[in-house]
C-alpha cells in the first residue's frame, strides 16, 4: 500500500518462498533481514517503489520499517550529490523497529545520488549495487567520465556492481521510461527477494487505482518485465521467511497514524497551516474527516490556526492543531493563552531540523525544551512523545483525554523519522473508552464561579458558552475565580498555584516507565521519541555480548513519572541518547564547566541531581543501532562518548 492509505494485512497470503524457483536455477539464500535503498533524482518514483516493495513484503509476513530519503530542496538539480531522493526499506523475519545500519543492497538511477549516500555512510562496504548504466553511453563526455570514475571506485572498494540498462528496457513498454523504471525496479526487487508476483501485481494496481486502466496495465507490464529480466540475468536470489499472523494488521506511516488517531479520538476540528514535515497528516485527514463530520481548517498562518483551534475548544469541542518547529514557535503566545484561560487544546509538533528554516525535510529532536518552556511566564502544559508509529495513533486519544480532564494544553511530539516511516501494527479495534466524556452543560449553580479551583488538585468545572448560569468574560490577563482581572498580588499568586497543581495531580496518575533489559547494571541509556527502536536494538546487541546495559524510554516529559530517580540509583552510569545538540567534551573549547547538554539530559540532571551524560547526533538522519552500540561500549570502557 502507499504511505497514505491503511489496508488490512494478514501476512498469511504469501507463498513458501523457499520452494519457489530461483533465477538461473540457483537456490535462494535464506536471510534473517536485509536493508535495501532505492535512490534517484526527485520525481523519478523511487519513494513510491520503496513503499510498494515494503507493502508486498509486509503482506508476506515480513517485519518492515521504511525511511524516506528526502533532499533538503523541494526539487534539487538532477544528478546532484545532495539531491538523493528515495526510500530505505528494512525487511526481516522478525519485528523491525528502525531503519537499521548500513544498507546491504542499493538500486541507483544515477551515480551522483549514489555518491551522496556513500558520503552519508548509508551503504555497507562490499554491498550490492544495481546501477542504471545509460550514463556510460551519454553524449556528454563529462557525464560519461563521472559515471566511469564512480564505477571504477566502487569496484576498487569491493562492491558487487551490476550495470543494468533500465531505461532502455523500459522503452519497450513506455515512451517515458524515466517515469516507468520505478515499477521495473519493483519487479527486479520482487524477483531478487522471492516476493509473490501476484501480490506485486495487486500492489501496483492499488498504487495506481486513481489512474486509468491503461496506466495500471502499463505499470503491471513494467513490473513483469523487471521481474523476468532479473530472473534471467541476475545471479541474486534471497528469501526472508515471514511470520504469518492471524491478527489483522495495517501498514501506515506516522503522519497517517496521527490523522487516524485524531479521528478515533472524537476530536472533529483540526486547524493547521502547511509546514514540512507535518502537512501530510492534515492532507490525509482532509480526505477522510468529513466521513465522521470533522473539518480541517487551513488558516492564513500558524498563529491563526492556533487561535481557531482554541476558539473551537472554547465553544465546547476539543480541537487539535498540527505543526512543526517554526510553527510551534509562532503558536507560543496562544498556547500560553490556552494555559491561562484553561481551555483544552492538543498541539501536535512533527519535529524537524532547526533552528530557523533549518532542514525542513530532515529529522531532529530539538524542540523538547521549547515544548515545555516555550510560552512566557509559568504556562503549565503536558508534554508527551510518540516512540513508534503505533503510538502516533494511540497517544492522540490520550492527549485529548488529558486536555479535557485537566483543561490545559497538551503537546504531542512526533518527528520527521516517524512522519514518513512505515511499520506494521495490529489493526486497532474501536473502543468506547477512546472517547472523552461529553462536557457537562447542566445549569451552573448560583454563586459558582468559572475558576472555582479545587484546593488540592487545581481542577475546576469547565464552563461552556451558552450554559445556563455560566456567563462570564474570558481573559488572558491574570484573573481571580470569577475571571475578573487580578490586580491583587495574592490573587495572581493563587491563580498560578492552582494552574500548576494540575500538573502535580496528573503526575500522580503516571506509572514508572519499564526498564528494558535488566533492572540494574553498569549503564542505563535513556531516550524519548523515535529513538526507542534504535536504542533497544543496541541494548540487545550489547547484552548478547555480556554487557550490563539497559534502557529507559520516556513517554511523558512534562511532568515525568515518579520512580525514575529510584531507577537511576540501580545503575552505575546514566546517559541519554538523543537527536538534539550536545557539546563534545573532546572538543578543546569544551569543558565540564561550559558544556551544553542535550535536551533530555539537561532536564534529567536538573530534576534528579544525577550526573547524566549524553550522546547525540544532529545529522538530519535517523540514528543507527550500530552507532549507539559503539557509544555504549565506549561509555562502559570509561572513554568520552563525544558526538
Amino acid at each position: 500500500m502507499d504511505n497514505l492509505t491503511a489496508r488490512e494485512l494478514t501476512g498469511s497470503e504469501g507463498l513458501d518462498r523457499e520452494e519457489e524457483d530461483s533465477p538461473q536455477g540457483k537456490a535462494p539464500v535464506k536471510l534473517r533481514e536485509h536493508i535495501i535503498e532505492i535512490i534517484s533524482d526527485s520525481g523519478e518514483g523511487a519513494q513510491k517503489c520503496g513503499q510498494s516493495f515494503a507493502s508486498i513484503a509486509a503482506k508476506m509476513g515480513n517485519g518492515i520499517w521504511t525511511v524516506e530519503i528526502i533532499p533538503a530542496e523541494i526539487e534539487p538539480p538532477p544528478r546532484s550529490i545532495a539531491g538523493a531522493s528515495g526510500n530505505r526499506i528494512r525487511i526481516g523475519s522478525h519485528r523491525i523497529t528502525n531503519g537499521g545500519d548500513e544498507a546491504d543492497l542499493a538500486v541507483v538511477f544515477n551515480e551522483q545520488v549514489l555518491r551522496g549516500r556513500l558520503r552519508a555512510g548509508a551503504l555497507k562496504r562490499g554491498g550490492i549495487i544495481l546501477m542504471e548504466n545509460k550514463w556510460r553511453f551519454h553524449r556528454e563526455a563529462a557525464i560519461v567520465a563521472a559515471y566511469t570514475a564512480v564505477h571504477e571506485e566502487l569496484l576498487r572498494d569491493g562492491y558487487r556492481v551490476y550495470e543494468i540498462p533500465m531505461e532502455q528496457l523500459c522503452l519497450q513498454y513506455t515512451s517515458t521510461p524515466e517515469r516507468g523504471k520505478n515499477m521495473f525496479v519493483l519487479g527486479m526487487l520482487s524477483a531478487i527477494y522471492s516476493l509473490d508476483l501476484k501480490l506485486a501485481r495487486e500492489q501496483v494496481a492499488f498504487t495506481f487505482r486513481s489512474k486509468s486502466e491503461e496506466v495500471v496495465a502499463r505499470n503491471v507490464q513494467l513490473l513483469d518485465a523487471g521481474y523476468e529480466w532479473a530472473r534471467e540475468n541476475l545471479d541474486l536470489c534471497f528469501y526472508i521467511p515471514g511470520s504469518p499472523t492471524k491478527k489483522t494488521q495495517i501498514v501506515v506511516n506516522g503522519n497517517t497514524a496521527l490523522a487516524l488517531g485524531i479521528m478515533a479520538s472524537g476530536m472533529d476540528v483540526c486547524a493547521m497551516y502547511p509546514i514540512t514535515p507535518a502537512t501530510s497528516a492534515a492532507h490525509y485527514l482532509s480526505e477522510i474527516f468529513e466521513y465522521v463530520d470533522g473539518i480541517v481548517h487551513q488558516a492564513e498562518d500558524e498563529i491563526a490556526a492556533c487561535a481557531f483551534a482554541i476558539g473551537a475548544s472554547y465553544a465546547g469541542k476539543c480541537a487539535v492543531t498540527i505543526t512543526s518547529g517554526p510553527g510551534m514557535a509562532l503558536k507560543q503566545e496562544l498556547i500560553g493563552f490556552a494555559a491561562m484561560t484553561e481551555i483544552p487544546l492538543v498541539i501536535i509538533n512533527v519535529q524537524r531540523g532547526g533552528p530557523s528554516t533549518g532542514q525542513p525535510t530532515k529529522v531532529e529532536q530539538g524542540d523538547l525544551l521549547q515544548a515545555i518552556f516555550g510560552a512566557h511566564g509559568d504556562s503549565p502544559k503536558v508534554v508527551m512523545a510518540a516512540a513508534t508509529i503505533e503510538e502516533c495513533f494511540y497517544l492522540v486519544m490520550v492527549a485529548r483525554r488529558i486536555a479535557e480532564t485537566f483543561n490545559l494544553p497538551v503537546v504531542l511530539l512526533s518527528d520527521a523519522n516517524l512522519a514518513t516511516a512505515q511499520q506494521l501494527f495490529v489493526r486497532p479495534k474501536p473502543k468506547k473508552e477512546w472517547y472523552a466524556v461529553a462536557s457537562d452543560q447542566t445549569t451552573v449553580a448560583e454563586g459558582e464561579r468559572p475558576y472555582e479551583w479545587d484546593g488540592k488538585t487545581g481542577l475546576r468545572r469547565r464552563f461552556i458558552p451558552g450554559q445556563p448560569g455560566g456567563m462570564h468574560t474570558v481573559t488572558g490577563l491574570a484573573h481571580d475565580r470569577a475571571s475578573k482581572v487580578a490586580y491583587d498580588p495574592e490573587l495572581n499568586q493563587e491563580g498560578i498555584r492552582y494552574r500548576s497543581l494540575k500538573l502535580a495531580t496528573f503526575q500522580k496518575t503516571l506509572a514508572a516507565p519499564a526498564v528494558y533489559g535488566g533492572s540494574s547494571g553498569d549503564l542505563l541509556v535513556v531516550g524519548w521519541g523515535s529513538t526507542k527502536g534504535v536504542i533497544e536494538e543496541a541494548v540487545d546487541r550489547a547484552r548478547a555480548d555480556g554487557l550490563s546495559v539497559s534502557s529507559l524510554h520516556l513517554t511523558y516529559l512534562q511532568p515525568m513519572a515518579s520512580g525514575i530517580g529510584e531507577i537511576f540509583e540501580q545503575f552505575g552510569q546514566v546517559m541519554t541518547v538523543e537527536m538534539s545538540w550536545s557539546d563534545d567534551l573532546n572538543d578543546e573549547s569544551i569543558s565540564s564547566d561550559n558544556r551544553r547538554y542535550s535536551n533530555l539530559a539537561w532536564l534529567l540532571r536538573a530534576r534528579y541531581l544525577v550526573d547524566v551524560d549524553c550522546w547525540s547526533e544532529v545529522k538530519g538522519q535517523p540514528l543507527k543501532p550500530g552507532s549507539v552500540e559503539k557509544v555504549m561500549r565506549r561509555k562502559l570502557q570509561g572513554e568520552g562518548v563525544g558526538v
